[in-house]
């Protein structure tokens, strides 16, 4: 239990450029994830939209992106907080791939025609744990928008 702790706190100096794309790319999708299953229903629509994005954004295979999903899926589903994905972004990503990830989110929470106030909090909430401008984070939402 420790040593699970001790390791969200130290980033193992010995990964590999190919493991950090890996970490990041689960990242990535878990917070796509957490975001279609914010508003508490399964929805067909934003789960196409989900791997789609992934598929785009991270110029990956469709096969890839299902393995992606599938691991992603196990890891939301044992993680306590945000924490554990957020920080991989934050040390990884520019602050133009955080406001990438946030415009990805939103076209998630915007699939299904339906902005739920769940969904939305999880995106500010991402937002701030990532340090994306909350004027970005409008912006992002305005034009991610279908109205």
């Amino acid at each position: 239990m420790i040593n699970a702790l001790k390791s969200l706190f130290i980033t193992q100096p010995s990964e590999s450029p190919e493991d950090i794309e890996h970490r990041l790319h689960l990242a990535v999708a878990a917070l796509l994830i957490e975001t279609a299953r914010a508003d508490f229903t399964e929805d067909a629509q934003e789960e196409a939209a989900l791997e789609s994005l992934l598929c785009s954004s991270l110029s990956l295979p469709r096969e890839e992106v299902h393995a992606l999903v599938e691991s992603a899926t196990t890891r939301v589903d044992h993680a306590t907080s945000l924490y554990e994905f957020t920080r991989v972004i934050n040390d990884h990503c520019s602050p133009e791939q955080k406001l990438q990830l946030i415009e990805t989110m939103w076209g998630v929470a915007y699939a299904d025609g339906n902005l739920d106030k769940y969904e939305e909090h999880l995106i500010r909430q991402v937002a701030e744990l990532t340090y994306v401008p909350h004027a970005e984070y409008i912006r992002t939402k305005l034009a991610a928008s279908p109205d």
